[in-house]
């Protein structure tokens, strides 16, 4: 039995933690849809879908039994030279919920792992055409995408990596027209963004920008249009360069419609996709290429070929709970598809007025809101801490983002249990 003098003394080395200054970790024996059950017989309701992968709820019978099906027939395998049938089925049926252009799939496990291998898809790209010159990307502020290195230098305005710049590539930042309810200034800070991101296009240096689409994620949020989207891809069509969509965490129906790229009506020519991919059970990903980009690296000529690959590549089990994750999707879209409305909801009814609240914003199963601080408003906001200490006291999971708290619960999650996060945010902020 685990309690917190075993977690005290545990050897393990935490993620996104100052290990000397963090509070001792909380012992969980067991999930269960929303909950989950500490050693010493608490429950907190997971707001945040445990880093936004568990979007079904934990301890799903459907996706426990495919683990276990899975795993009395075949665990693990070569994916050189050798294939199966829950990945084959798993890239087909990916591909009928995607726009028509994107038509091959490549498999890696995680999230970071995905962009790595956009972006030397993409470099790789016009390597083969014989276009040495594209060898720049451009991103966007405060964008992540994940802690390997090339994911880094794609969202090298992060603060948090500071110290590894000298590791980075080169990487141009454009600004991510980030908006709220009520924003007045929207239409000047996309023409901005357009503006920059056309002049660097006109160097003719650039093999691929890369977004998340809707929604930056761990910058705050920070929620864009559909109409920008719309307007981007045009623009980099017009100059011929790649469009990386990064939706690690926007796919799978965050959005309210199952993928970002679907939402916004824009196709992108490299897509990538994790956390829910296998409903939160195991680490998967994918990265998913037109056919274009695919036909430029089939060639007799070997050197042309895509030298990438991971030990789990195409993993049974994890394509096997990926499937049966699709199957809930596709069974309930109403589960993401209604959210929205009872975010917008709850928050007429308990916050919205609230003095130290301001520029709410909603996109599908994601909200949030900020707080008015008098600190850095980022990441590193001494109120970040304190607000999640009052969340878990009372039996909330919500982990802010700096200044900006939200809400990003599994699709099982009841209104009524929706609900009661948006009465603890209210009572947590009266509470300062």
């Amino acid at each position: 039995m685990m309690n917190s003098d075993t977690m005290s003394n545990s050897p393990i080395w935490r993620p996104f933690t100052q290990m000397k200054t963090a509070p001792v970790p909380l012992p969980v024996v067991k999930g269960d849809g929303i909950w989950l059950e500490l050693a010493d017989g608490r429950r907190i309701m997971d707001c945040i879908s445990s880093w936004w992968v568990t979007i079904h709820g934990h301890a799903h019978p459907k996706l426990a039994e495919a683990l276990y099906q899975q795993a009395l027939q075949l665990e693990q395998v070569i994916f050189a030279g050798f294939t199966h049938a829950p990945a084959e089925q798993l890239a087909a049926r990916l591909l009928t919920h995607l726009p028509n252009s994107l038509t091959r799939v490549f498999f890696s496990d995680n999230g970071s792992t995905a962009i790595e291998v956009a972006l030397k898809m993409a470099y790789q790209y016009w390597h083969n055409q014989g276009d040495r010159n594209r060898t720049r990307f451009i991103g966007f502020d405060r964008g992540y995408h994940g802690d390997t290195i090339g994911a880094m230098s794609i969202g090298k305005s992060s603060t948090w990596w500071d110290k590894f710049q000298p590791l980075m590539f080169e990487t141009d930042v454009v600004p991510f027209p980030a908006t709220f309810d009520r924003d007045d200034r929207i239409d000047q800070k996309e023409s901005e963004s357009l503006a920059k991101i056309e002049d660097l296009l006109q160097q003719e240096l650039h093999a691929a920008i890369v977004i998340e689409p809707l929604v930056q994620g761990a910058a705050g949020m920070r929620m864009c249009r559909p109409e920008f989207l719309q307007a981007l891809s045009n623009l980099v069509d017009r100059f011929g360069v790649l469009l990386i969509y990064d939706e690690v965490m926007t796919g799978f129906g965050r959005t309210g419609e199952l993928f970002a790229c679907l939402k916004s009506a824009t196709a992108p020519d490299i897509l990538c996709l994790s956390k829910g991919l296998s409903g939160g059970c195991l680490p998967l990903s994918v990265t998913l290429a037109t056919e274009e980009i695919y036909q430029s690296f089939y060639d007799e000529d070997v050197s042309k070929a895509f030298y990438h690959g991971h030990s789990f590549t195409g993993n049974p089990l994890a394509c096997a709970t990926a499937l049966a994750s699709l199957d809930l999707l596709e069974q309930n879209p109403a589960s993401y598809r209604s959210m929205e409305i009872l975010h917008r909801r709850y928050w007429q009814t308990h916050l919205e007025g609230h003095p130290k609240l301001e520029h709410s914003r909603f996109c599908g199963t994601i909200a949030a809101i900020e707080v008015k601080t008098d600190g850095m408003n980022s990441y590193f906001d001494s109120i970040a801490p304190i607000l999640k200490a009052k969340f878990l006291e009372a039996g909330f999971l919500i982990r802010p983002l700096g200044n900006t708290i939200y809400l990003m619960p599994p699709y099982c999650i009841s209104p009524s249990e929706l609900e009661s996060a948006y009465q603890q945010i209210r009572d947590s902020i009266d509470s300062l």
